[in-house]
């Protein structure tokens, strides 16, 4: 799988960039053919509290999946985020399996 992984704003502690490629690892295991991933996590100034953003984009054959979400922490903007992710790469395998 081909990563990239982007902090806009900040820069990310290594712990937080190793946590995110093994979540979004973890996806593989709910839809396969995953060619690659895109993790933009964007930190905003401004006076709100949530100002972290973490995008996530899966490039897999016919259309790619992306989801995003807005929080007080990386962490939870992250799991949001995979979450969303998680239920389109669900979605998208029942469509594929009714197909057959």
């Amino acid at each position: 799988m081909k990563w990239d992984i982007q902090t806009v704003g900040f820069s990310a502690k290594q712990e937080l960039l190793d946590s995110t490629k093994e979540r979004v690892e973890g996806l593989s295991k709910f839809y396969s053919p995953i060619i690659g991933a895109e993790v933009y996590l964007r930190l905003e100034y401004d006076e709100q509290k949530e100002n972290k953003i973490a995008q996530v984009k899966l490039n897999i054959p016919g259309e790619d999946v992306f989801a995003e979400h807005k929080s007080s922490s990386f962490e939870h903007s992250l799991a949001e985020s995979i979450d969303k992710v998680r239920r389109q790469l669900l979605r998208k395998k029942e469509i594929e399996r009714s197909v057959r």
